[in-house]
């Protein structure tokens, strides 16, 4: 695209030489900025960047080449073009040297001026065509580097919702069973988006005590609570410009979710113990392998919050419902393993192939690059042998936390875990508050499931 009335800032210490630039550049089709004195002009210079800048050199206090220094240090390819007298001819060669686009010597010709200042603004053009050409490049490119892998229908339906939504600020809500890649979808999202160049920031809400949660997320002020020595900027303010993914939404409390609230509404946090809320400019993604409905039900989810969430929503398939997608998910895998022990990828035998094929991986996607690591830590050369693979795998069952027929003798890690699940199970599967019945940091809840959950056993 061509710059639509390119902008110049003109900046000269005489009333009457700007106004006469002024008229005559507007004339010709650019938008003209002017600037009495050199000091007046870095305060332009800054607040509004212009296409163009056009200067004398000789100014009292703040000179023109002290503008062009200004100019290169804010934008190195903006075009700065001198105006100087046969007195300061010199040193205005010496500023082209130095990365001014162009100096004209007083007095001149508008003809001469113009085609200048025509040719500043095709420079200008070239150099944003450019600049937007290369950001394009590298956002497809680091799309492409982390696009979710897979070609079963469900799941290149996902996708192509994710794309569809991607370019604009639309809150997402991506549902789906542990292990099936919501993350990877929303940092999918972020990179296909206007807000690419930004950060991507990503917490889980469940493992964090809530007040750690709500400091974290909102930032504090100094003194509203016991450690809280200095003030704290929240990640929502720390996002500015990107992308923010609140994982296991459904494990906070009504309390952090009214903060939420806000944040989706007003586009402002306030930070715990402050009274101005921070303006909050972040696009929000936001996930859960609970049943939110269900929540709601219960009472253990805002209403009002899941209806501003759930603006785009998207349901992950279990990899189960994907089986067409195992071989190349086990192939990438392979390749990642490889890479990463600096050793020949391996390939998986057809006993191997089979089994994981016919295997229903509770633990989704997760759980199947975690065995196919387990399995070429135990495969001798260049083949991935079935009896490599754990024995749930083998067996094509998926190990239950809790079995009907106790072991004689369990061990205490049995026990453990058989306690674990069925608190979450009588909590309904609220995490939050299961970790407070078992007395432990919601975080420590979070490994032991994901613990679980690697070892294939079904926690859902």
């Amino acid at each position: 695209m061509r710059l639509s009335r390119p902008s110049i800032l003109i900046i000269d210490d005489e009333s009457g030489i700007l106004d006469t630039l002024r008229i005559l550049l507007k004339n010709q089709g650019f938008t003209p900025l002017t600037a009495q004195g050199g000091r007046a002009g870095l305060d332009a210079l800054r607040a509004s960047p212009p296409d163009i800048v056009l200067t004398d050199v000789r100014m009292p206090q703040v000179s023109g080449i002290d503008i062009l220094e200004a100019a290169r240090e804010q934008d190195p390819e903006l075009p700065v073009i001198l105006m100087t007298a046969q007195a300061s001819l010199q040193s205005a060669i010496q500023a082209v040297n130095q990365g001014a686009f162009y100096y004209i010597q007083k007095p001149f010709s508008n003809d001469d001026l113009l085609a200048i200042c025509r040719r500043a603004a095709e420079y200008r053009q070239l150099r944003t065509e450019n600049k937007s050409l290369k950001r394009e490049i590298r956002k497809r490119e680091r799309s492409n580097s982390i696009k979710p892998i897979g070609n079963a229908k469900p799941f290149m339906e996902v996708l192509q919702l994710a794309e569809q939504v991607a370019p604009t600020e639309s809150t997402v809500l991506i549902l789906g069973e542990s292990g099936t890649g919501k993350e990877l979808v929303a940092r999918y999202i972020h990179e296909l988006s206007e807000r690419s160049e930004g950060p991507f920031f990503s917490i889980n809400c469940g493992a964090l005590p809530e007040s750690l949660l709500e400091s974290e997320l909102f930032g504090h002020v100094k003194g509203s609570f016991t450690g809280a020595v200095r003030d704290k900027q929240g990640l929502f303010a720390a996002a500015r410009g990107g992308t923010f993914f609140l994982d296991e939404i459904a494990e906070t409390q009504p309390s952090t979710q009214v903060k939420l609230l806000r944040v989706l509404q007003e586009r402002e946090a306030l930070p715990v113990g402050g009274t101005e809320p921070v303006p909050v400019d972040v696009r929000v993604l936001a996930a859960t392998n609970r049943d939110l409905d269900e929540a709601m039900r219960q009472g253990t989810f805002r209403s009002d919050l899941y209806y501003r969430l759930n603006v785009i929503s998207m349901r992950l398939p279990p990899l189960r419902e994907r089986r067409e997608d195992i071989p190349v998910l086990a192939e990438a895998f392979l390749e990642r393993i490889a890479r990463d022990r600096n050793q020949s990828v391996k390939s998986l035998s057809q006993e191997a192939l089979d089994a994981v094929m016919a295997y229903d991986w509770p633990g989704n996607v997760r759980e199947l690059e975690n065995a196919l690591e387990h399995a070429v830590l135990l495969s001798a050369g260049g083949v991935v042998a079935g009896t490599a693979l754990p024995d749930r795998v083998l067996s094509r069952e998926a190990r239950p936390l809790i079995t009907e027929r106790a072991p004689h003798n369990p061990t205490m890690d049995v026990i453990e875990r058989a306690y674990i699940l069925w608190v979450l199970q009588a909590e309904g599967g609220n995490k939050t508050r299961a970790a407070e019945v078992l007395g432990i940091d919601p975080s420590t809840l979070y490994r032991k499931l994901a613990r679980y959950e690697a070892e294939g056993l079904a926690v859902q």
